[in-house]
Order: C-alpha cells, then structure tokens, then sequence
C-alpha cells in the first residue's frame, strides 16, 4: 500500500487529501473511492495511460481511497498524487518522502496546469512538506513567501526526484513589478467634470462607494475607467488576497500591484457575480477584491441582482451557500456605479429634451431609489458639456499621476491610524469604531445634527458621511474633521440628479 498527500480546494482554502492505494490480484480494474466528482473519477483512464508512457502496466484490482471520506473532492488536480501512489504501491517508486503534490496528467506523461497553486502553497507551508507543481504553476506557488515548493514538467521527472536520482527544480523566485507609470485612460483626458474628478479622488482615498449619473456621453465611464489608475498599489498582505481568488478560479496569476478593474454586465446572472454553481466557484464582486466592480447602465440590472449585493457590500466578505456545502470569499470592493438621469437619458440635460412623463420618471427614480443606494457613499451628477465647453478645455486637467500621489498619502495616514484594528482605509470602519473615534468640535457636531434632519440621514447614511469627512480631512492633511469636510461630504448624500426635487 502507497499513499501521497493531495489537496482539495474549499473557497480559497485548500484541503490535505490523503491517497491510498491497494493492489490485489484480480482482473484489471481502477475504483475511486472517498466522495470524488466527475473529473477525479476521470482520471483512471489519465493516470492509466500516463503511467503506460513510464513503461509500467498496471495489474490487478487497484483500490484508490481519497482521504478524509467525508469531504467532497472535485478537479483533475488528483491525478498527479494518484499516480505517485499507484507507482508507490507497486514498487516503481521505492519509499518516497512525504511531500504534497497537485497536477493534471496528460496522456503521454505531461503535467498539465490545474487551479488552486497559491492556496496549495499554503497548506504545505502549514504542514511543514515540500510542494510539487507543475512548471505552469510554478509562478504562482513563488508567491507564498517560507513554502518549499518545487517544479515539474512531466512524471517521469517528478518520480525520478522522489526516488533521489534527481535533483527537484525549485519554483523561480517571484517579482513583483512597480505599477506602471502612464494611466489608461487618464484622468487628464477627461473634460470639465471638476466635481466628479474631486468624488472621485475621494472614492480612491478612502475607498468609498461611487454613484455617476448623468447623461450618455457625459463621461462616465471615462471617470470609472480612470478611477483604476488613482488607486493605491496593493499592499503585500492585499496582493495575496487577489491572487488566492484568481488562483482558486484558475485564472492566470499576475503579479501586479495594480488593482483588480472587474466590469459586470446587466445580463450577468446572479451565480456569476456572487458566485456559486455546483463548484461553488468565487464571482465578479470576489474578483474585484480590493479594487473596483464597476456596473454600467446600474438601472438595467434586475432587482434581485442589486439587492444579493448589498451583504458582500456591508461586511466584505460573500457567503456563497448550495446543497455541496458553504463557502466564504472575500468581496472588499469598491463598488462604482453609473446610471442616466431617466429612462431617456436627457433629463435635465442643457441641450437635448428629455420626452418622459413625470410617471415615467417616477417610475426611474424608483429603481436608482432603495437600500443599495444607502450604501453609496458618493452620489454625483455628471452633466453633459456642450461643444463649445469641450472645444474650450484645452490640456488644463489635472494628469492621474498628481491625483494619485495625493490618494497614496491620505491612504499611507489611515493605514497608520487603523493597523492597530486590523483594517487599511476608512471606509471599513465598523459602527463601534466610528462612534469611538471620529469626534467632531462642537461647532462641527452641531452643523452634521441640523443637517442629517434636514436631509432625513439614516444611521448607515450619518456613519458613512462620518467616514467620508475623516477621507477628505485625510485629504487636506488635517488632523480634526472640520465644518467644511462635513459639508462637502453632506454634498455627496443628496442624490445629485435623483431627488425628486430635482427641476426634471
């Protein structure tokens, strides 16, 4: 009897699996036990074939025991540790030392990449074993700093290591490059729109929710687009985080500093933004962790669809639950959103009539109305510019560069500030922490009360605009938050262009 250690993938956590395999005599037959899918139960016929290119024929009954029994195992990332225990048990592999290893087979020999490399990285550098890849995971295995992880390109290869006829090839050192240079597109390329280009800078600051509207071809999608190259480079503990989502999706790996930029269609489906599906895979608003999701034409998408977004939105993190079981992945996202005006899209647009009923409108405001845009924390109009105000501006908007280093220092004082509790930026702060430690002077206290009755604020809508003003305060390089930080915050909770008050 042979046996290897293997993983399965739980969320982003990846799972020991323990193969045993028993040979008796008997007519020749594979049988898979230990609660596998389709794809591991496929690999007979993989592990068969590849083992018959080594030039050893497989006989009798093999008996192949997946360990713990009770925990479902999905994906071909078996096939590799299944074949290293069949050839342990058989004797081809003599007494090979305990090590952790994952990699689809190809027919002829070949390791072929599987998803799942940086959480299995992980787990080895929790067991204390080295790890076995395939050379196309190799990059991803590199980025978990103290795990002993090593690279293969075919079976016969990783077998002669582990029968110490060859030395391992070690996963080649991981380099993280700087964020580029030049933004695309650049926030120098966007005309006029000072007050969305200031909400903007905030939303980057502090890592605030964003609503745009406006009419078509006002700009902003630009804004959305452009809002990528203000933000922050990722921190090491925030790049982890990225890349063990995409890792666990399969996707390719990069490492970049850059901010993940996650555009969601309004046909998406529910299970392809929140995730799930038998696999119980991450969706959009897990990959946009720690960067943008941003959702174009807001009021096209189903209500049922905004709504799943409002949890993920709150607490960061998305419970994903089906019959297969109950998964966790992150979702701290900057969630952008922009939307027209009306259903025409020219209400009170300087140049074209709007042709809406007031029923019509009515009817609009109703769906950019309800609990996710309480959850907004920056609410702006984006007014269309005409032909003469676009001929006008010639080069005078501020580069992304000048935007960013001003969002770089205001997010390097609230990282300060916030270590001791564990969080990175302002917009994360929970409802204890803003009662605790965002005070006001008296003056300031008593303007955001009479304010907040005025605008008839929520508790979540006083609590962001609190969080908003420690942003533009951080901003400003002020210690205190001030009079005018709370009055340019209350500016962003009006709802420009939604209000029914609104002359449209």
């Amino acid at each position: 009897m042979g046996g290897m250690l293997g993983v399965t993938l739980r969320g982003t956590e990846a799972l020991p699996v323990e193969v045993e395999v028993e040979i008796t005599g008997g007519l020749f037959a594979i049988s898979i036990v230990g609660m596998p899918d389709v794809a591991v139960r496929e690999s007979r016929e993989r592990v068969r074939a590849a083992l018959r290119a080594l030039g050893l024929t497989l006989k009798g009954h093999l008996a192949v025991n997946l360990a713990p029994a009770d925990v479902p195992k999905e994906g071909a990332l078996l096939d590799l540790p299944i074949a290293l225990s069949v050839m342990a048990a058989s004797g081809a592999l003599g007494d090979p030392p305990r090590a952790l290893c994952m990699g689809e087979l190809a027919l002829d020999g070949r390791l072929r990449r599987v998803r799942g490399a940086m959480p299995a990285a992980f787990l080895a550098r929790e067991l204390g074993v080295p790890l076995y890849v395939p050379r196309e995971n190799a990059e991803e295995a590199a980025l978990v700093h103290g795990a002993e992880a090593y690279c293969a390109g075919t079976l016969a290869e990783l077998a002669a290591v582990l029968r110490g006829e060859a030395a391992p090839t070690p996963v080649p050192q991981a380099v993280i490059p700087d964020l580029p240079e030049a933004a695309d597109p650049d926030f120098a390329d966007v005309k006029g729109q000072a007050a969305a280009r200031r909400a903007a800078e905030i939303a980057a600051a502090g890592h605030h929710n964003l609503l745009l509207v406006g009419s078509p071809g006002s700009g902003k999608t630009l804004i959305a687009r452009a809002l990528r190259g203000i933000l922050p480079p990722l921190t090491d503990e925030e790049l982890v985080e990225t890349l063990l989502v995409r890792s666990t999706m399969g996707l390719p790996v990069e490492p970049s500093r850059e901010r993940p930029f996650r555009t969601v269609h309004f046909s998406a489906s529910t299970v392809s933004i929140c995730g799930g599906g038998t696999s119980l895979r991450p969706g959009e608003v897990s990959l946009a962790h720690r960067g943008v999701l941003f959702l174009d034409e807001y009021t096209e998408f189903r209500r049922d669809l905004t709504e799943s977004l409002r949890a993920p939105i709150e607490d960061g993190q998305i419970t994903v639950s089906r019959a297969a079981g109950t998964v966790r992945y992150p979702s701290r996202v900057l969630l952008v959103l922009a939307a027209n005006p009306c259903a025409c899209g020219f209400a009170g647009d300087p140049t074209a009539r709007c042709v809406c009923s007031a029923a019509e409108l009515e009817r609009y405001r109703r769906k950019l109305s309800g609990p996710i845009l309480d959850r907004i924390d920056l609410q702006i109009s984006v007014p269309r510019l005409t032909p003469e105000e676009l001929l006008s501006f010639s080069g005078t908007s501020e580069p992304s560069a000048a935007i960013r280093q001003r969002v770089v220092r205001a997010r390097a004082v609230q990282q300060e500030r916030w270590a001791a509790y564990g969080l990175a930026c302002n917009a994360e702060l929970p409802e204890g922490l803003v009662r605790r430690c965002l005070t006001l002077p008296a003056g300031a206290h008593a303007y955001l009360a009479d304010m907040a009755g005025r605008l008839n604020l929520s508790g979540r809508g006083l609590s962001r605009v609190l969080k908003v003003s420690r942003t533009i305060a951080d901003l400003a390089g002020e210690r205190d938050i001030q009079k005018p930080h709370l009055a340019e915050a209350l500016m962003y909770r009006g709802g420009p262009g939604l209000s029914s008050k609104m002359p449209f």
